[in-house]
């Protein structure tokens, strides 16, 4: 059974940093367009940031400040956030297309970590 684990958040004062990791464990064959998303009280899912083999894309509010990595030996893929204002405070979601071994391609979802910044 596949299951994707989030670390990293917490609160955080405007201006500081943190780093999201999401680690997928389990009988995985392939892994791809991993991602993560945000949502906000009264707000709808977002797309943060997504990678995949060819390109990384960012949300307008968030390039230039978070990058997304990977480290595909441990099947775990990164968050870097800096600059953090106020604005960011969301549950933060990994999610990927992950192919287990003798199935086809899911999409799977992290249980979420909150992220709030304040002073």
């Amino acid at each position: 059974q596949v299951q994707l684990v989030e670390s990293g958040g917490g609160l955080v004062q405007p201006g500081g940093s943190l780093r999201l990791s999401c680690a997928a464990s389990g009988s995985i064959f392939s892994i791809n367009r991993m991602g993560w998303y945000r949502q906000a009280p009264g707000k709808e899912r977002e797309l943060v940031a997504r990678i995949t083999s060819s390109r990384t894309n960012y949300a307008d509010s968030v390039k230039g400040r978070f990058t997304i990595s990977t480290d595909n030996a441990k099947n775990t893929w990164y968050l870097q956030m800096n600059n953090l204002n106020p604005e960011d405070t969301a549950v933060y979601y990994c999610n990927a297309h992950i192919q287990p071994l003798g199935t086809a391609t899911y999409i799977y979802w992290g249980q979420g970590t909150q992220v709030t910044v304040s002073s």
